[in-house]
């Protein structure tokens, strides 16, 4: 059951349910020590040669690009990092004054029911980055139940080591002092 905005209860659809249940939260943010220009950044995601090599494949929709690249999850004591392989999607970029909305979505290059699926925005402020969204733990319902204990980690450090890239990319090198953190 769910509430309509009247606060009455009536019956989810069955697509509101398996999203609900089966899909969870991710937003992480990261300062940064320089100010970020609006116009380096749609530069930056004009040319993606920097994130990883091109892949286009068939039924990819309109504007959007693919690219094949290693995406990082640091072990949170800091002394390891472990890389996977994954196709990241670029989408639309979109500059409101001195903010730009990337959307973004990523999944592995292989055994793709073992990792998690994300689909969401990147925000470039002035001062930040941000990565909003939601992602899809494996095994669906199941994979939700293990997300709380242990895959929440995985896939919140992985997003922050996708913004620390970015961020490395926008700013240069130490761009920002600020490690990505959960909002």
């Amino acid at each position: 059951m769910a509430a309509d905005p009247t606060g009455t209860r009536r019956e989810a659809s069955s697509a509101e349910s398996d999203d609900e249940l089966t899909t969870l939260p991710l937003d992480v943010r990261r300062t940064v020590s320089r100010t970020i220009d609006p116009r380096a950044t749609r530069a930056a995601f004009d040319d993606l040669d920097w994130l990883g090599t091109p892949a286009s494949e068939p039924g990819l929709p309109a504007g959007r690009r693919r690219v094949r690249t290693d995406l990082d999850y640091v072990v949170p004591s800091g002394t390891m990092t472990v890389s996977r392989g994954a196709l990241v999607d670029i989408g639309a970029v979109t500059i409101d004054g001195r903010t730009v909305r990337v959307e973004v979505a990523w999944r592995s290059a292989s055994l793709a029911p073992l990792f998690p699926v994300f689909a969401g925005e990147l925000v470039v402020s002035d001062d930040a980055l941000a990565l909003h969204g939601r992602y899809a733990p494996p095994f669906g319902r199941f994979g939700v139940v293990i997300d709380r204990a242990l895959l929440h980690l995985v896939a919140r450090g992985t997003g922050r080591a996708f913004l620390d890239r970015i961020a490395d990319r926008l700013g240069g090198p130490g761009a920002g002092a600020s490690p990505a953190r959960e909002v």
